[in-house]
């Protein structure tokens, strides 16, 4: 009998004492509330974010309803941070424990507004990109990014002070080891001040059709903080680091306003003055009667008789079309030229094709011309 009473009073005591001193009742009670508020997560969420959802819907504004999407991992992860803390705050545990407990809930609560914080950085992106006259899409997307390595960054700081973690010495730490990697990657920040200048600068944005002077040309995809990815035309991307587009020229073909058309039409030199000044008005004529063509007004246009050239008369055509797009731009080429060919015919005169004309004289004192075979003797009259 004695020994089962020993028995018991041990069931009591480790019951009692627990895991690490706690009371194993206190554990399943914590456990318990945990797993009730892992259970309820969803519905918990669900509730909120409806609520939530229904207030943003009565508003003018999309903002509101972008904040929200961004925000519904961290509100999900909210009911998660609620029954660590009610579960921890049931247990009976020892000073140095309890605050342990203590920063872990604060460390929870501060990681969970960073994170929101974190999240928020993309709609809040979205509307700045509305301010079109202001900010670029590459500066926008370099706010958000630096935004983000920032809350990043504090929310590390955070956490890190909360645990008795003095941060201060750290960031002095890496003030001299940044000191030492900044004398071995030199480019690294050329690179990263040359972007920085880029952006700032507005050479060029997401998309346009630029030519780096010697380097390449196509079409950019992304402005990075080391690199710009250029996209050629055959598919092929070129990592080009900013420092090369900083310092080297760069054509913007996007923004020109006008796509240039010089030909040089060369006629014969049979062609007469009637059918030249015909030629050179019908042609003159077409340009300015077409829309798709500029007007003088916007940028020069010239029609005129240009050169004697070897063998052609050169009449130079120089006009802008209105489109920029490249195929619409050799649909115009392709219709002048028609045109043009019509003109030239109509006038009754032809293109003109390189040619020479040789003129062989005999030489008085031309040396005699020595055959190459003997000459045969002459026939005699019995032969014939």
């Amino acid at each position: 009998m004695s020994t089962l009473e020993e028995f018991w009073e041990l069931v009591v005591r480790v019951w009692q004492d627990g895991v690490f001193g706690i009371n194993i009742a206190h554990i399943v009670l914590a456990l318990a509330i945990l797993l009730v508020f892992m259970t309820l997560r969803n519905l918990f969420t669900r509730f909120i974010l409806e609520a939530l959802k229904r207030g943003a819907s009565r508003t003018k504004t999309d903002l509101d309803d972008r904040i929200l999407a961004a925000l519904n991992e961290p509100i999900r992860f909210i009911p998660v941070v609620m029954g660590v803390f009610f579960a921890t705050s049931v247990l009976n545990v020892e000073d140095g424990t309890r605050a342990f407990f203590y920063n872990l809930n604060r460390s929870l609560v501060a990681f969970t507004i960073f994170w929101m914080f974190y999240c928020v950085t993309a709609p809040v992106g979205h509307v700045l990109m509305k301010a079109k006259g202001v900010l670029t899409k590459a500066m926008v997307d370099w706010i958000v990014k630096t935004a983000r390595i920032a809350f990043v960054l504090l929310g590390a700081a955070t956490i890190l002070e909360m645990w008795g973690i003095a941060v201060g010495p750290i960031i002095a730490g890496l003030g001299l080891f940044g000191v030492a990697v900044a004398l071995g990657a030199q480019d690294l920040f050329k690179n990263l001040i040359a972007g920085l200048f880029v952006i700032g600068e507005r050479r060029f944005n997401a998309g346009d059709w630029v030519q780096v002077e010697g380097v390449v040309e196509g079409t950019v995809q992304q402005i990075g903080f080391r690199t710009t990815t250029i996209r050629r035309f055959d598919r092929a991307p070129v990592y080009v680091p900013n420092a090369r587009l900083a310092d080297n020229a760069v054509t913007n073909f996007s923004r020109m306003t006008h796509r240039r058309i010089l030909w040089m039409i060369g006629v014969e030199y049979r062609t007469t003055m009637e059918q030249l000044r015909t030629i050179r008005d019908e042609i003159e004529r077409y340009i300015l009667e077409h829309d798709e063509f500029a007007k003088p007004e916007e940028v020069p246009t010239f029609v005129r008789i240009d050169s004697f050239n070897d063998s052609s008369i050169d009449i130079m055509v120089y006009c802008f079309t209105n489109t920029i797009v490249w195929g619409d731009w050799l649909e115009i080429k392709e219709r002048l030229a028609y045109r043009i060919k019509e003109i030239v015919e109509g006038a009754g005169t032809s293109f003109a094709f390189p040619s020479r004309s040789l003129y062989l004289e005999t030489l008085p004192d031309a040396p005699e011309v020595f055959p190459l075979s003997p000459p045969r003797p002459a026939a005699s009259p019995s032969e014939e």
